[in-house]
């Protein structure tokens, strides 16, 4: 971060975490700033990498996909993040993926379409030679539904696709 991040910015970065459709005038009228001013912080904020985007969260069902797990990948070796990275974005159904301390080497968030279709999903894993084994753990239910974990950003795959 290059420009100075103050309370300001905090709150107008606050506001848009809570509802990214909160209008410039409104958080200013929150915070003590025009609309015009709040615009040229918010403009600042994502040219310097604080904001990087604003989505829509839905309802994964709604998107198809009625299963989730999280997998726990274990490695042969010492596979590098960049490897691991390559892999992962291979698979639409992998929302997210992170490198871990502990016993695995990366944590896995996957959604499929039904428990068959994690199977084929996970087997794709498995296939990658570095991979030693995954642990799965399915998700039965969302103890915090407002998070962004909860929600999908993309649609499931047709099957067969």
């Amino acid at each position: 971060m290059s420009a100075p991040f103050d309370d300001l910015d905090r709150k107008i970065v606050t506001a848009l975490m809570a509802n990214a459709r909160t209008s410039f005038a409104e958080i200013g009228a929150a915070i003590g700033l025009s609309a015009t001013a709040v615009k040229r912080r918010v403009d600042r904020l994502r040219e310097t990498g604080v904001i990087t985007g604003f989505k829509a969260t839905v309802e994964p069902a709604a998107l198809g996909w009625r299963t989730e797990a999280y997998v726990e990948v274990y490695c042969e070796g010492a596979a590098p993040p960049r490897r691991l990275a390559e892999v992962v974005r291979n698979h639409p159904e992998i929302t997210a993926a992170m490198t871990v301390t502990g016993g695995a080497d990366a944590l896995l968030h996957v959604r499929a379409r039904d428990v068959g279709h994690f199977e084929e999903v996970l087997e794709r894993i498995r296939v990658e030679p570095f991979i030693r084994k995954t642990i799965s753990f399915m998700v039965l239910s969302h103890l915090l539904p407002e998070s962004p974990e909860a929600g999908a950003n993309q649609p499931a795959p047709e099957p067969g696709a």
